[in-house]
């Protein structure tokens, strides 16, 4: 297997890193351990043309290592896996590209990691017995947005925090009218923590503890490692893994029939387009 380290890889950013503004950091962050903790980071880049463009300046980097692209999502952007892999797919038709050098990871994290590092987080802010964390992250869809709330939920099971609020930068609730309802609950403290790769509080909220960042810079050099080496693996198997990305919307959204007798029943999965 490649070692992680003979790989560039590249960031693909979607809502969670606010359109991948949040990766700029990173990038420079990663790179300082990267002689230890991880690949070369090359770039990060939001869907689309950004990201092809990133991606061909990677490709074309001295050197001739494989290329990694890491959709940049912590278990709540499906789309920007499947748009990272039809950009992907459009890469690798181009004339004169050279085959088995471009790969898509998995994703950064799901939403089980997510919920494991809210519960980290959780336990270096003030709780017994009025303390109550906010957990914030740029807006983006009604989906998306519920999804956040059924994962504090999760990540207040078994917590030392009677209250886990939700707040979005942008969206309803914004973080101030967040620790309003906190405060009206009964919290004394508050303490922001974010569901994101970005700051907890992008504007201060007078009043709000700011817990920090979600994931040191050396927690994310050693996930990017990992699902680079697990990519370069598959890529030595001829799996580039644009084919499962593709599908990584599958089930998002609302539930509909295909009509002609192939609905789905009740207890199937929900299907989009």
């Amino acid at each position: 297997m490649t070692h992680p380290q003979h790989a560039v890889v590249v960031l693909a950013g979607g809502h969670e890193s606010d359109g991948g503004r949040d990766l700029a950091p990173l990038v420079a962050a990663t790179a300082a351990t990267a002689a230890t903790a991880g690949p070369t980071v090359h770039a990060a880049a939001p869907a689309g043309r950004p990201l092809a463009e990133a991606v061909r300046a990677a490709l074309a980097a001295p050197g001739g290592h494989p290329v990694c692209v890491v959709p940049m999502t912590l278990g709540r952007d499906p789309r920007l896996v499947a748009e990272t892999a039809r950009t992907l797919r459009g890469l690798t038709a181009e004339q004169g590209q050279r085959p088995g050098r471009l790969a898509l990871t998995a994703p950064f994290a799901a939403a089980e990691h997510l919920v494991g590092w809210l519960r980290a987080a959780a336990r270096t802010a003030p709780a017994a017995p009025d303390g109550a964390l906010l957990v914030t992250a740029p807006a983006a869809g009604p989906f998306e947005d519920a999804e956040l709330f059924r994962i504090a939920r999760l990540a207040r099971q078994f917590g030392r925090h009677r209250w886990v609020e939700v707040a979005f930068d942008d969206g309803d609730p914004d973080p101030a009218e967040g620790a309003a309802r906190c405060r009206l609950l009964g919290a004394r403290t508050v303490t922001a923590v974010p569901a994101a790769f970005g700051p907890a509080l992008r504007t201060p909220v007078p009043g709000v503890l700011d817990g920090g960042p979600l994931l040191r810079p050396s927690a994310v050099a050693g996930v990017l490692a990992a699902r680079t080496a697990d990519a370069l693996h598959l890529l030595g198997h001829g799996e580039d893994g644009t084919a499962a990305g593709l599908d990584a919307e599958h089930g998002h959204g609302y539930a509909h029939s295909h009509g002609h007798g192939h609905g789905h029943g009740p207890g199937e999965p929900s299907h989009t387009h």
